[in-house]
């Protein structure tokens, strides 16, 4: 049971905490929504708060319990390491605000759950931000899959083919880090790892090998994982950060039966291909539905945003909640527990991963 809808003609008052690299993604999308009102933001780093809050016309903190205290809002943006997530959520929830939460909600499942449970005993939504869920051909694909036209899928894969600088890793020393964030599987392809879970179904198995080749930092850069689900198909998912020279590839493929699909580009933004036995009309959406993003994160959190304020206004279920960010927390742990022991690691995972 969750808190009291916002009624129609009440903007819903925003906070956010964390103003680095994603951030911007957040305030864009937000001054495009009118039932959106950005209220605050914070950042332990004094320099990136103030030029945040100077550049949305907002205050801006460098406590997050101070803003919590000064700055009524209904709801928190979780846009800090990732490892802090939970922490920080956890915080949000008791303090009465909704939670938004960047992927990955959480980098162990027993803090994922601690956030879980910590939304649900203060009554208040916990979103999991998974906007590639929301680009146009995704979507696309999503209907075909759940409207039979593949018939029985056979195959999935994910591949991730980007490139991340040592300078990338060096601008924050978090990143890269097991406490904090987790490589190249947990960070920059945890969208996809999504993505292959929430399109073809849960995951019996996965078998993995990761990596550390180029980049100086304790996980991995690069990674390939074998799946096994529970309809019988076989998957794989291959990540690296070390594409020569710039991001190469973001792209599923799924083959069934009756039909071959693969959603391309930088960051699956584009259909490649889309072949069906049968005719539908989604098949004259395919060249529309194609964009041309200005980077790898795409366009998704606008539409995230609407998902938001339909829900807080208790008119609609959350794309993405707690409960489903767990599950491709869930499939990360487990292709990193195979990596390590080198064993096939049957899911569900226990709890103390």
């Amino acid at each position: 049971m969750t808190s009291n809808p916002i009624p129609e003609g009440q903007r819903i008052r925003i906070a956010l905490l964390g103003c680095g690299r994603i951030s911007k993604n957040h305030f864009d999308a937000i001054a495009r929504i009118p039932e959106l009102e950005l209220v605050s933001v914070c950042d332990s780093v004094s320099e990136r708060a103030e030029q945040a809050g100077a550049a949305n016309s907002v205050p801006w903190f460098t406590s997050y319990e101070q803003m919590l205290a000064d700055v009524p809002s209904d709801a928190v943006v979780i846009a800090t390491p990732s490892g802090l997530h939970p922490q920080h959520g956890i915080v949000a929830a008791k303090a009465g605000r909704h939670v938004i939460s960047e992927k990955p909600m959480a980098i162990s499942l027993a803090a994922a759950d601690a956030l879980v449970q910590a939304c649900d005993d203060n009554h208040v939504h916990l979103f999991v931000v998974k906007q590639n869920r929301l680009n146009p051909p995704i979507v696309l694909l999503k209907r075909a899959i759940d409207n039979g036209r593949f018939g029985r899928i056979y195959m999935a894969n994910c591949t991730v083919r980007w490139t991340r600088p040592q300078d990338y890793y060096d601008q924050a020393p978090w990143r890269g880090t097991w406490e904090f964030d987790g490589g190249a599987f947990m960070n920059q392809a945890s969208h996809y790892v999504d993505l292959v879970q929430w399109l073809v179904g849960p995951v019996e198995s996965v078998m993995a090998k990761t990596a550390t080749m180029a980049r100086r930092i304790e996980a991995e850069d690069s990674g390939v994982a074998v799946l096994k689900f529970r309809s019988g198909a076989i998957g794989t998912i291959e990540v690296t950060m070390l594409t020569f020279p710039k991001n190469l590839e973001g792209s599923i493929t799924i083959l069934g039966e009756k039909g071959t699909v693969k959603i391309g580009g930088t960051a699956v933004n584009k259909v490649e291909h889309w072949q069906f036995a049968d005719y539908d009309d989604d098949d004259k959406l395919v060249e529309q539905s194609n964009t041309n993003p200005p980077s790898v994160y795409g366009f998704g959190h606008e539409g995230y945003y609407r998902n938001v304020v339909s829900v807080l206004r208790g008119q609609a279920k959350p794309d993405t909640d707690g409960r489903a960010g767990r599950k491709s927390l869930e499939l990360i742990l487990g292709i990193y527990e195979s990596a390590k022991t080198g064993r096939d690691v049957p899911l569900p995972l226990r709890v103390n991963i």
